[in-house]
């Protein structure tokens, strides 16, 4: 195994981590990047509650940040607003703790529903321009079981991550190293038998919420 070159934003060496009671199991995947596999991080009630509160809001998604339809990206998806639900907030703080980051550098939780067939092909979480209050890591939780397909793959890493109700995958890439940055290239494999239900909160490197 080569030496790690960097310092990772992932502060849990154990196997296990708790957050108010809840006992979450660690698998890590990948060391640098840090790739890792949190389970029980949500319950069945949390994950149909955020799926009921966002069927109502979800549009065609999008990319880039001059936010356009793509072919690359076929999913709909909606961005929760902390205020409207205990959920969400319960959600969003709890998710925050485990990445180690304050609330106020999360973006809104953000929920994407796939049907058959639709997919997210291979793409960076973060924004090509360098002057901005870029993301550094992500979070995303799956809420429901999908009966095929559905996989999140990091083609550059060779690693494939399977949907799992309540369970959620962590990756970074605040690294100086843009390399190492570029390893987290990953894809939203399609659906091929039901739907896939996310939620997925990101983190910037400096305050976007005032409040």
């Amino acid at each position: 195994m080569s030496q790690i070159k960097e310092q990772s934003m992932f502060a849990h060496s154990e196997s296990s981590l708790e957050v108010n009671g809840r006992k979450m199991n660690i698998t890590r995947l990948s060391d640098e990047p840090v790739v890792a596999v949190f389970e029980n991080v949500l319950d069945e009630e949390e994950c149909n509650a955020i799926i009921e509160l966002s069927r109502g809001e979800l549009k065609r998604s999008k990319v880039g940040t001059d936010k356009q339809e793509h072919a690359m990206r076929t999913s709909s998806g909606a961005f929760l607003d902390t205020h409207r639900s205990h959920v969400v907030s319960e959600v969003e703080n709890r998710l925050c703790t485990m990445m180690g980051m304050p609330l106020s550098h999360a973006e809104n939780l953000h929920i994407l529903h796939y049907r058959p067939g639709e997919e997210y092909k291979a793409h960076m979480d973060s924004f090509t321009k360098t002057d901005v209050n870029n993301r550094i890591a992500t979070m995303v939780v799956y809420l429901n079981d999908v009966e095929e397909g559905g996989e999140t793959q990091f083609p550059k890493l060779g690693l494939t991550v399977s949907p799992k109700r309540g369970s959620a995958l962590y990756f970074e890439y605040f690294y100086n190293d843009p390399k190492l940055n570029a390893l987290t290239l990953h894809a939203g494999s399609p659906v091929l038998l039901g739907e896939k239900w996310a939620a997925t909160l990101w983190v910037r490197r400096q305050k976007i919420r005032t409040q």
